[in-house]
């Protein structure tokens, strides 16, 4: 499959609308409140009696940084005070020993990855500590068979940090760097050497990481194509085997600490898209295959492998080759994944301790899927993560008529294969070069709930 990217400033701006990532069909905004522990645990039983065990894919939130970064949008706790993490790490824990209950011990765990916030706010005893919560509790592999993945902010560690990490079983490393450029990172409150960023990266390959991430961001104040023309090099020149290069939304309306960034500092709708199109230039000439949205891989990467044959996944994480796990995300606003259903836990570290002292798992909304979501799902999945549908196989599996169930659809989809971003014949939709920046534009007209939506409480698709 070709994987270049055709880049058209004129079908951009004619597509470019307000909607979701779809890390999940139904998005979040489709969450219920009437969703509660007892029925986690009637989805975790239902899936425990699977004939064939899924595999399980943890994921925990540490909400911590000891400073803001001002386009952050996150779930966060900010505070200097390291003794402040105790805490919470206790009722993580307890979380994680719930959670370790009810899950049969045939089901391997083959993932496991740690978002934040930073979490390598914590100490390296702490990371120890509930690494070995998880082992305790959870069946876990004591070989390479597992992902292991931290993301990591570059000013938090060091060498020694580094390599501990390596000794605790971490495996995949992601720094968020943003941009390399002295002006914008004081812009945002996130100053840091570039000289240290590329030691941690040289420590990461030498303790060898079999992943190391670089996440970028662009449309943040002060940027300008020629500036982040001088990150793009210095990404290039280290060399990571996967780049994220995110679209920095401005909504101070919705997050605070955007509320300290200059408006009139940030670059114009038309700069923005001039940057996305000398990053998608400059990667894919340096090597970097387009995987979707806002990930780039070398062509060795597994993600690359996974698009190729047809089993790339999507979740809240991002990109993912365990396409058949459960996902049991642990920590305060973290999103579980338990079959074809949805849970939250809840928002405060407050919230958590009241759930976790009643020894009741802390989720507090979710929704439980309908066989049209499980399709639709499955379809904008495919959408997204390998830019073709093999509509044959859907009416088979699902015994419907294609075209009569997404009539309406396939209407809207029209205008868009009229201007060259999808191919429709009767057997396959396919996503051209044209479309693939506009792949959310493109699955939004197999999402059943926008109709029902305001679109302005989702990010611009490009």
């Amino acid at each position: 499959m070709d994987n270049k990217i055709i880049f058209s400033e004129e079908l951009i701006r004619r597509y470019d609308t307000f909607g979701p990532r779809y890390t999940s069909y139904p998005t979040a905004v489709q969450f219920k409140n009437d969703i509660d522990s007892s029925d986690y645990k009637e989805w975790v039983k239902y899936s425990n009696d699977d004939p064939i065990p899924r595999s399980l894919s943890l994921y925990l939130h540490i909400p911590f940084c000891n400073t803001i970064c001002y386009y952050c949008g996150c779930s966060k706790v900010i505070t200097k005070d390291k003794s402040k993490a105790r805490h919470y790490i206790e009722l993580l824990k307890k979380e994680i020993q719930l959670q370790g209950e009810l899950f049969a011990k045939d089901r391997e765990v083959l993932q496991i990855h740690w978002g934040g916030g930073t979490p390598t706010f914590l100490s390296d005893d702490e990371i120890h500590e509930i690494i070995e919560c998880i082992r305790e509790n959870f069946n876990v592999p004591d070989n390479d068979k597992i992902e292991f993945g931290i993301e990591v902010d570059p000013r938090t560690v060091d060498k020694a940090r580094i390599k501990h990490l390596s000794q605790s079983g971490f495996n995949r490393i992601s720094f968020g760097v943003q941009d390399f450029n002295d002006k914008v990172q004081q812009a945002v409150n996130r100053v840091q050497s570039t000289e240290e960023i590329k030691q941690h990266i040289q420590s990461a390959r030498q303790l060898n990481f079999e992943s190391i991430n670089i996440d970028l961001m662009y449309g943040l104040p002060h940027q300008s194509v020629s500036s982040f023309d001088e990150t793009l090099e210095t990404t290039i020149q280290l060399d990571p085997d996967r780049i994220a290069i995110y679209n920095y939304a401005h909504l101070p309306e919705m997050f605070k600490p955007q509320r300290r960034i200059n408006e009139e500092d940030l670059p114009s709708a038309e700069e923005k898209l001039n940057i996305l199109e000398r990053c998608i230039d400059k990667l894919q000439n340096a090597g970097y295959v387009y995987i979707g949205m806002d990930h780039f891989a070398k062509s060795s990467d597994s993600l690359v492998k996974a698009q190729q044959d047809g089993s790339l996944h999507r979740n809240f994480q991002g990109y993912s080759t365990h396409a058949d796990s459960d996902i049991i995300a642990m920590g305060i606003t973290a999103i579980s994944n338990i079959g074809d259903n949805y849970s939250q836990n809840v928002r405060t570290i407050e919230e958590y301790e009241h759930y976790l002292k009643q020894n009741k798992i802390p989720v507090f909304r979710g929704i439980e899927l309908e066989d049209d979501d499980v399709l639709r799902g499955e379809i904008i999945n495919q959408l997204m993560c390998n830019n073709k549908l093999d509509i044959s196989n859907i009416e088979k599996r699902w015994h419907i008529n294609f075209n009569s169930y997404f009539r309406a659809p396939l209407k809207n989809l029209q205008a868009m294969a009229d201007d060259g971003l999808v191919k429709i014949d009767d057997s396959k939709l396919s996503i051209t070069g044209s479309g693939r920046l506009l792949a959310r534009s493109i699955c939004m007209q197999f999402d059943r709930y926008l109709q029902q939506e305001n679109k302005n409480r989702f990010s611009r698709v490009i």
